[in-house]
């Protein structure tokens, strides 16, 4: 018998743990090799784990709400075993006792009082609370709103919810009555963060979901620790903007992509990046680390109002069709939910695109431990001074402000200023006649 430890993959330097949202396998099952076998989230990215070799998964060694650290091994497969073993009855992971619950118990429950059982559909994925599927369908079955759930003091591990205190609860009496369960159960599943009004009706509490919550914390970790200067500069990028409209349809026709501005963007700070290497560092004590690779991250909303950030990878070896591919797929998989641990790690430098909400400038916050990031402003259609061998003239031009918050502890302010200049100056000499 070979047993293989699986250890939990690294997601990114400022990633160092993971908490197990669902088993996807159970003890005693057949896997496949890069067959998903659990569940993870961070604050960055949900994804999945795959096997990294066929077998049968021997043990798990942690449950399902366990925060696990990164490099950690939390499931052992058994390679040499093979699919004959599936003759054997497979065991249950190795969870808490007050979890260790079967199909059978679930179709036997007798109903503890005469009330009629109403069945609800919560969506329990709003809560931030781990709740085991034996008791989501417990409250389902007994019409226990998720507000209701959430209320029960729970005596397992970590406070969560077992099997006894939802049954106690239920037999205390103290769950909706049936009516209000069928209101309940007749009104729409909405997947909206859960709110409770105030007595006074007139303000309202909207409790974080876990990643706003791991966002908030690694944002005013960012501020405690970097002491933040932003730089402003006003670009005009007319000629850009007539190329890109000029283009764009022949670029569709022949690659099959849209061409935004994103990767026109990116691609000019990547040569900035490359002009000044500082500003592509970290810092690690007293020393400062100069990446090698020059991987920019771009800020991506997320439909739930959350931020990812997606990271382009050796962004500065692109041609403008490469970038506007990577930057595609990455912001298409970014909206679904699709990205992986590797799409969100290895980040030098980021970029936050303030103007796709109609904001002309901003002040980002620096995504640790990286020592800058870029904020582009909306482009706006202005009066501007033009000069030209015959004197200034006054014209309509397409300007945007560029806005540079960085690290002050490695990045002075005129190395700071400097690179959010070279940035313009891309921008702005952008050749009208390029090729595709």
């Amino acid at each position: 018998m070979a047993e293989f430890k699986v250890e939990l993959p690294k997601m990114g330097e400022s990633v160092a743990e993971a908490t197990i949202t669902t088993w996807l396998k159970a003890v005693g099952d057949v896997i496949q090799e890069d067959e998903p076998i659990v569940e993870i989230a961070t604050d960055k990215v949900d994804s999945e784990v795959p096997a990294p070799c066929s077998g049968i998964l021997k043990k798990v060694l942690f449950n399902e709400g366990d925060v696990v650290e990164v490099g950690s091994v939390f499931a052992i497969i058994d390679s040499e075993a093979s699919s004959e073993s599936q003759d054997t009855p497979p065991l249950k992971p190795t969870i808490s006792n007050e979890e260790i619950e079967n199909k059978v118990e679930q179709d036997i429950l007798e109903p503890l009082t005469n009330t009629a059982k109403i069945e609800i559909q919560n969506n329990f994925n709003n809560s931030s609370k781990f709740y085991s599927p034996l008791v989501k369908s417990i409250a389902s079955k007994e019409g226990i709103s998720l507000e209701e759930l959430e209320k029960i003091n729970g005596t397992g591990s970590n406070q969560r919810v077992t099997k006894k205190d939802i049954l106690n609860y239920v037999s205390s009496g103290k769950k909706s009555n049936s009516s209000e369960a069928i209101t309940k159960a007749n009104q729409p599943i909405i997947n909206t963060p859960k709110t409770l009004q105030i007595i006074s009706g007139q303000d309202e509490i909207i409790e974080m979901d876990r990643m706003r919550k791991l966002i908030a914390d690694h944002m005013v970790n960012s501020v405690n620790t970097a002491p933040h200067v932003t730089s402003f500069v006003e670009a005009d990028v007319t000629n850009l903007v007539l190329w890109r409209n000029k283009t764009k349809k022949e670029f569709f026709d022949k690659e099959g992509e849209k061409l935004t501005f994103t990767p026109i963007f990116i691609e000019a700070i990547a040569k900035a990046l490359r002009d000044y290497p500082l500003v592509n560092s970290s810092i690690d004590g007293d020393n400062i680390v100069i990446k090698s690779n020059i991987n920019i991250g771009m800020a991506t909303a997320l439909p739930s109002g959350n931020l990812i950030v997606p990271v382009i990878k050796n962004a500065d070896q692109l041609n403008l069709v490469g970038l506007a591919k990577t930057v595609n797929d990455l912001a298409n998989r970014a909206k679904l939910s699709q990205l992986k641990p590797d799409d969100i790690s290895g980040g030098t430098y980021t970029v936050s695109n303030v103007g796709t909400f109609g904001n002309v400038m901003g002040t980002p916050i620096i995504n640790q431990p990286q020592s800058g990031i870029l904020a582009l402003g909306a482009i706006k259609k202005k009066p501007a001074v033009i000069e030209s061998d015959s004197g200034d003239l006054i014209g309509i031009r397409h300007m945007m402000f560029l806005s540079h918050s960085y690290d002050h502890r490695n990045i002075d302010g005129a190395l700071g200023g400097q690179f959010v200049r070279k940035v313009a100056d891309y921008l702005e000499n952008f050749d009208v006649n390029r090729a595709l």
